[in-house]
């Protein structure tokens, strides 16, 4: 018989020592985004820049949100290594055409 759907036995509840990790918010104001180079607003909040991220240059298209009047990032968002992005550039054209043929 299936068990969806019913609680968890006492017996089969996990012990302390298997709890995953909580979840915790990190604001770093001293990360190395302070090498971020905004190179174009696309609206109001999102943003395309070029940053270093652990020690590699990338492209980073993200939306941005503001608390307590500091701007965050947000989680949505890509940040191509350059590999990614000379792929994505080279390919420009033929996105363009098919934004054009529809």
């Amino acid at each position: 018989m299936s068990k969806r759907g019913k609680k968890r036995e006492e017996d089969e509840a996990v012990s302390e020592g298997d709890e995953p990790p909580k979840k915790t918010s990190r604001i770093d104001n001293d990360s190395d985004d302070s090498d971020q180079i905004v190179i174009c607003e696309l609206s109001k909040n999102r943003k395309v820049s070029v940053r270093m991220w652990q020690g590699k240059v990338v492209v980073d298209i993200r939306e941005f949100y503001y608390k307590d009047g500091n701007e965050f990032p947000g989680k949505k968002g890509i940040s191509l290594n350059m590999d990614q992005w000379k792929v994505l550039r080279d390919h420009v054209d033929e996105i363009d055409q098919e934004i054009g043929s529809t």
